[in-house]
């Protein structure tokens, strides 16, 4: 077919397309949400709600942005021509689809398939878009074997230049251009946890975005009753990939990050701080023990006889059988609330077997009320009291004698004074946990303590991004909230920033609860050109000498500029990068983002600032990044400001050389780095 035939075709069969997708939001939109009670009527609601979000027709992206052509010389079983996008699109039910989800099966091969390998497909056809227009189309003839060998991008000038597209705003989906080696892990079995170890523009976050929108799609039934979390390292990082989900169809996965998962557990807010040194130990996996025993040190061993009164009688349960009966109930490995709940009952039980030796014959009515009773109630909280699981950790970081008791073994004296709320002339320490300011490291001892006291509801499936920040009982806590399902945790070892990050996804794994996950490498970049990635991998030898180099699969070296100078430099160097398509990204350290909004208000150019209150997350094309918040993100342009000082900034210059390399690698264009103090040494190698 000449090409003007099939690009007509196809602009046809787009129109045809979208009329189908109106007509099945329409029909959507007419259903009216009959049932027996009230309760499954606002579940029909809800389930007709999703329904019209996910049949949303934007008409700036795509509905396709590909076609296989099914062949039975190719191996099919009958030639079928499969057009390829975001939705499944059908004419009316029992129909054959105008166009398949990418997450269906016979979608499989558009991403996968190979000359080598066809799968059935004779041609691969990619279509190239411009605000929601088709204009281009290229054929990949997977059956010819005189065609040239296939490169990273399957000689794709439309893939390419899709993958470099400049963005003008948040996260955008990948659907058109997942590669094989992607593929492969956005499709892995719902039961199985993955472990991508992704270096910077390997597309490590997308994927992962993308795995949850097909374990949705793949799983929808057992999925909507257990859940999918997506967990990230700050708001910033969830507003930057908050649409890319929705624009998927899928809007029931959670998005949260760490702290907000431990502070809706423990009921407050993160208040304050730690240094680093107490962070670090107040994240280090001992303190499971720690936390353990004083749960479970608690529960006191009887030494007086139980009584209870009933009618005329008195009945009398031994020392000796109601520590039987705790030892019987520690013994089963119950959560700690749960066994204080059963203790009464157990109590109980015992004074029936006295009551029924003695000729009556008790019910469970008599059971219960004989459980609920003043003196059963005082035994149990006398050897079974009630905890809480904040005042609990409070007291462990407050009273110097509590914590050495439950921590005795477990923590030296240096450790446990590190982990104390500071005291001393000048420091007010709270007197009770209601006037205590919790750092994140104590809500997560929190909830870690919570979980001692009621198990943690476990979801299907939870994303963990940069993961490699996690202290082990930040993994413990998230772990948590899979513990029946499974996880993807996505992160970069080179771009561990925190005291406490991780230096093995091994340890990540036994922490996580997941130690058999699969762990895979993603090294090929798509995003970060390669002038870019060759500069901050200098960096690597110091920071992560164990990790296969990155490298860069565009053809676009990129613009890579190195200028020596001050804030009046700089601003000229941003006004330079907004004269070029795409958004800006002004990277500098914390505790130089005043110089800078200075410098770009001297110059009159409009920005943002990211992390301010009140200031639109990715609302300008120019956004001022603190060092500490760059992590996972991307702009079009990047000028970085100061490399020295991001690296002074931190406690160590390891952790500052790391933290350079994030900021180094956030360009998906062009970075120019803006210096008056001399580059790291590793840099200039």
């Amino acid at each position: 077919m000449p090409a003007t035939d099939a690009l007509t075709e196809a602009r046809r069969h787009l129109t045809d397309a979208r009329g189908a997708l109106r007509e099945m939001r329409e029909h959507t939109a007419s259903l009216e949400a009959l049932a027996g009670d009230r309760l499954s009527g606002e579940y029909l609601k809800q389930a007709l709600y999703r329904r019209m979000m996910a049949l949303r027709d934007d008409p700036d992206t795509p509905l396709f942005f590909g076609r296989i052509d099914y062949r039975t010389a190719a191996g099919a079983d009958e030639d079928e021509d499969c057009w390829i996008g975001r939705l499944h699109v059908t004419r009316e039910m029992g129909s054959e689809p105008m166009v398949y989800d990418w997450r269906a099966p016979v979608s499989l091969p558009f991403y996968r398939a190979s000359r080598s390998e066809p799968m059935g497909v004779a041609l691969r056809r990619r279509f190239g878009f411009s605000h929601g227009a088709l204009t281009a189309f290229e054929d990949e003839r997977l059956t010819d074997s005189d065609a040239a060998a296939e490169s990273s991008f399957g000689h794709s000038d439309i893939l390419e230049s899709e993958i470099e597209r400049p963005r003008t705003g948040p996260m955008r989906d990948i659907v058109a251009t997942i590669q094989p080696e992607q593929d492969l892990i956005v499709r892995a079995p719902l039961e199985q946890s993955v472990v991508v170890q992704g270096a910077p523009g390997t597309g490590k976050t997308a994927v992962g975005l993308h795995r949850a929108a097909y374990l949705l799609y793949a799983h929808r039934e057992q999925l909507s009753r257990s859940g999918v979390m997506v967990v990230g390292p700050n708001a910033s990082f969830l507003s930057y990939i908050g649409d890319v989900l929705p624009a998927l169809g899928e809007i029931d996965a959670a998005q949260e990050t760490l702290e907000s998962v431990v502070t809706r557990s423990a009921g407050r807010p993160v208040t304050g701080t730690d240094a680093a040194a107490s962070a670090v130990l107040k994240g280090d996996p001992r303190m499971a023990e720690v936390l353990r025993r004083a749960v479970w040190d608690s529960v006191a061993e009887p030494t007086e006889t139980l009584v209870v009164p009933r009618g005329s009688s008195q009945w009398r349960i031994p020392a000796h059988r109601c520590a039987a009966v705790i030892d019987e109930l520690r013994g089963r490995g119950v959560r700690y609330a749960a066994g204080r709940e059963m203790l009464a009952q157990r109590l109980a039980h015992q004074v029936l077997l006295r009551m029924e030796a003695a000729g009556e014959s008790p019910d469970d009515r008599v059971q219960n009320a004989v459980a609920r009773s003043r003196p059963v109630k005082a035994y149990v909280d006398a050897h079974w009291p009630a905890l809480d699981a904040v005042k609990l950790v409070f007291r462990l970081v407050s009273d110097p004698d509590f914590l050495a008791r439950h921590a005795d073994g477990v923590l030296d004296a240096d450790e446990r004074h590190q982990i104390l709320i500071p005291r001393g002339r000048g420091v007010r320490a709270p007197r009770s946990a209601a006037a205590w300011r919790p750092s994140l490291a104590d809500l997560v001892l929190v909830d870690e303590a919570a979980d001692l006291l009621n198990r943690t509801p476990s979801l299907g499936h939870v994303i963990v991004d940069e993961a490699q920040d996690l202290s082990a009982m930040g993994l413990r806590a998230l772990g948590r909230r899979a513990s029946t399902g499974s996880v993807t945790v996505l992160g970069d070892l080179a771009q561990a920033t925190t005291a406490y990050a991780t230096t093995s996804w091994a340890d990540s794994l036994e922490h996580l609860g997941k130690p058999a996950s699969t762990i895979t490498e993603l090294v090929a970049g798509f995003r970060v050109p390669r002038s870019v990635i060759e500069f901050a991998a200098r960096l690597l030898p110091s920071i992560a000498p164990s990790l296969t180099p990155p490298h860069s699969v565009r053809r676009s070296a990129g613009d890579l500029r190195i200028v020596a100078g001050g804030p009046d430099v700089l601003a000229t160097a941003a006004a330079a990068a907004l004269r070029r398509e795409g958004t800006v990204g002004v990277i500098v350290a914390d505790d130089g983002v005043t110089g800078v909004i200075d410098a770009l208000d001297d110059a009159g150019i409009e920005f943002g600032v990211l992390g301010e209150p009140g200031d639109e997350a990715f609302g300008h094309r120019l956004d001022i990044v603190p060092a500490g918040l760059a992590k996972g993100l991307e702009f079009d342009q990047v000028v970085l400001f100061e490399p020295d000082a991001i690296v002074a900034a931190e406690p160590d210059r390891i952790t500052g050389l790391r933290r350079l390399y994030v900021c180094l690698t956030r360009a998906v264009s062009g970075l120019q780095v803006v210096h008056t103090r001399p580059l790291p040494d590793e840099l200039a190698t």
